[in-house]
C-alpha cells in the first residue's frame, strides 16, 4: 500500500471515529511536527501541511492507537500495524462514543488537551 493510500485508509477511520484530521502551517519549532489533541472537548489530529505522506501516516498511526478501531474498517495490514503499537504502548484504546466528561478524564500518551485554543483555519 503506497504512503498516500495508507493516509486516506487513516483519515476515513479517523473521520469515523469522530477524530478531525487538519493540516495547518506551522512554523519555527512546530515546523514539521503534528499529533493528537483534545480541542473544547473534541479530538483532533494536527500536522504540518508540508508533512510528507509516510510521515502523515505515522503520525495518524500514533493517534489512532489510543481509539478502539474495531468498528472502522481498516485494511489488515493497517489493523496489524495499530495492533503492534498498541502493545508497544500497552495503551488501553479510548472508546470514541463515550461522553466528553468521561473521555477528558482519559489519559493517553501523548494527548495535549487544549481548552480554549481557537482554530486556525
Amino acid at each position: 500500500m503506497k504512503p498516500e493510500q495508507t493516509v486516506e485508509a487513516l483519515e476515513q477511520a479517523a473521520s469515523q471515529l469522530g477524530v478531525q484530521v487538519r493540516y495547518e502551517t506551522m512554523t519555527g519549532d512546530a515546523s514539521g511536527s503534528g499529533g493528537l489533541c483534545k480541542i473544547r472537548g473534541n479530538w483532533c489530529v494536527i500536522m504540518d501541511r508540508k508533512t510528507p505522506p509516510a510521515e502523515r501516516a505515522a503520525t495518524l498511526i500514533d493517534a489512532l492507537t489510543g481509539f478502539d478501531t474495531d468498528s472502522v474498517f481498516l485494511p489488515p495490514k493497517l489493523r496489524e500495524t495499530l495492533a503492534a503499537r498498541r502493545s508497544e504502548r500497552h495503551a488501553p484504546p479510548v472508546v470514541a462514543e463515550a461522553p466528553v466528561a468521561e473521555a477528558s478524564a482519559v489519559e493517553a500518551p501523548g494527548v495535549i488537551e487544549v481548552a480554549d485554543a481557537e482554530p486556525s483555519i
